[in-house]
């Protein structure tokens, strides 16, 4: 195989020349359209899409979960056990594909058969016996890939075991792994008690994934996996300190000779207001202002909210503090009256879904809140809203922000709680004049407001960074350092 690497107007870009393209195994918990809670899923539906365009063999391996959408598109392939401590577990495995892209599925009713992805008490054993379920899977497929890319906890100790028990077998000595931190605030930390019995690591190799007096899943990815990304390159020098790090700074530092950060991107295609099938009103930079304020109409319809004229500022979120709910709480009751309307999208802590459903009725007309998540539903408030509110404390990529800008809906960040990676996302291209960026400083919403309309009809609706990017980032820095 020979690479040869071609100088663009960004960056490098590695281009695989020859016969056998390179092979790329993505391994997630979840990944569009199948199944999704997060941001992961956009990337893990995305990326492998953008890859294969690019002349890679990208296949995407998850869950199977009870909730899994279009299951009955799912074609049987085998079954097999996996090790699971000191037990073995049935594991039935499935396939489909979706854009070029081949999707595996791994089977387990006792483990995925449930309502929902995460938050169970066993979350611990469900996923280790994924990723040890993600080798196994190899043996039983016509595929053996060049690097598999994990991604977050649930999948963090694939390179564990690769490096544990399958590294002297012929097929798995030459894969090299990746490891992909979306957020470092979930690390997948559990008692030392499961390792041996649960996870099936031995006491003599217990101190791989051990730290800070508990078992910790992502420290044995850092410990054991070839290379280590972030989601973008802020994040991966933001996650060095103590502040931002939830406690792993100090070995990530260790580690730095192996972390990169490559910036994510969003999948220009299925996020087009141009052709979007879910949104009221298709248009593009040519009927801007038409399409947004019917796609208005039709989010206020949705919600029940006054057609007064007022602007609809929005949040699609998972409510957590760290998503800045306790900022938008704060003030929320403030911005209703002086003449807001706000649309909040989301799930997570029960202070804040019962703190907004309770906002809602305390308002009627002038707030509108959906708890849980529906993808359809995003997309309308994409779409509809006047302004997209994002108060982080810390926020590792920004998806959210780029699609909204995709939409051309203004994305709105207070200055004290300004995340530093959020600001590469709209710089604009070579050539043209964009200043979302000044869109990010606090000035009052009647200065705001006015202007979204132009600047966005300016950028033509499309400044947001595309994955494309991202993937020839990603793929000249795995081919440099792999």
């Amino acid at each position: 195989r020979r690479f040869s690497w071609r100088r663009g107007a960004r960056t490098s870009v590695c281009i695989m020349e020859g016969a056998n393209p390179m092979k790329i195994l993505y391994a997630a918990s979840e990944a569009n359209p199948f199944a999704k809670s997060g941001g992961l899923a956009d990337v893990a539906g995305a990326l492998p899409k953008a890859l294969v365009k690019d002349g890679v063999d990208a296949r995407v391996i998850m869950p199977l979960y009870g909730d899994l959408k279009f299951r009955d598109k799912l074609e049987y392939v085998t079954n097999y056990s996996v090790p699971v401590g000191w037990r073995s577990q049935y594991c039935g495995l499935f396939k489909a594909e979706v854009n070029g892209v081949t999707y595996y599925f791994l089977d387990n009713e006792y483990y995925f058969k449930r309502r929902g992805l995460y938050g169970f008490y066993d979350d611990g054993e469900r996923f280790a016996f994924f990723s040890r379920a993600v080798l196994e899977t190899l043996f039983y497929i016509d595929f053996t890939p060049d690097i598999i890319n994990c991604n977050d906890w649930q999948t963090a100790l694939v390179p564990v075991y690769l490096n544990l028990y399958y590294r002297h077998l012929d097929k798995f000595n030459r894969i090299k792994t990746i490891f992909t931190i979306h957020n470092i605030a979930y690390q997948g930390k559990y008692g030392t008690d499961i390792l041996e019995d649960t996870c099936g690591i031995g006491h003599r190799d217990q101190h791989i994934v051990e730290y800070d007096g508990c078992a910790n899943f992502m420290k044995g990815a850092f410990e054991t996996a070839d290379k280590i990304t972030t989601v973008s390159p802020t994040y991966a020098q933001e996650i060095l300190d103590p502040w931002f790090s939830y406690g792993l700074d100090a070995l990530l530092r260790e580690k730095q000779y192996k972390l990169c950060g490559i910036l994510n991107g969003i999948d220009m295609e299925a996020n087009n207001p141009a052709t979007d099938p879910h949104i009221a009103f298709n248009y593009d930079v040519n009927n801007f202002e038409e399409g947004k304020a019917k796609c208005k109409e039709a989010l206020q319809d949705r919600f029940g909210l006054n057609k007064d004229g007022s602007p609809v500022f929005a949040m699609v979120s998972r409510m957590v503090g760290m998503k800045g709910f306790d900022l938008v709480q704060s003030v929320a009751d403030g911005l209703v009256d002086r003449g807001i309307e706000l649309v909040i999208l989301g799930s997570g802590e029960s202070q804040y879904e019962n703190f907004f459903s309770d906002l809602c009725g305390r308002h009627p007309g002038r707030v509108g809140t959906y708890i849980g998540f529906e993808p359809t539903l995003s997309q309308e408030i994409y779409a509809g809203a006047d302004a997209f509110i994002m108060p982080s404390k810390s926020e590792p990529c920004g998806l959210a922000q780029m699609v909204a800008c995709r939409y051309g809906t203004a994305s709105h960040h207070p200055r004290d709680r300004r995340s530093a990676r959020l600001h590469p996302r709209l710089h604009p291209r070579r050539g043209q004049r964009l200043h979302l960026r000044g869109l990010q400083r606090p000035r009052a919403v009647r200065c705001l407001l006015p202007r979204t309309g132009p600047l966005l009809q300016q950028g033509r609706l499309e400044q947001p960074y595309q994955v494309r990017h991202g993937v020839r980032l990603q793929l000249g820095c795995l081919c440099q350092e792999l």
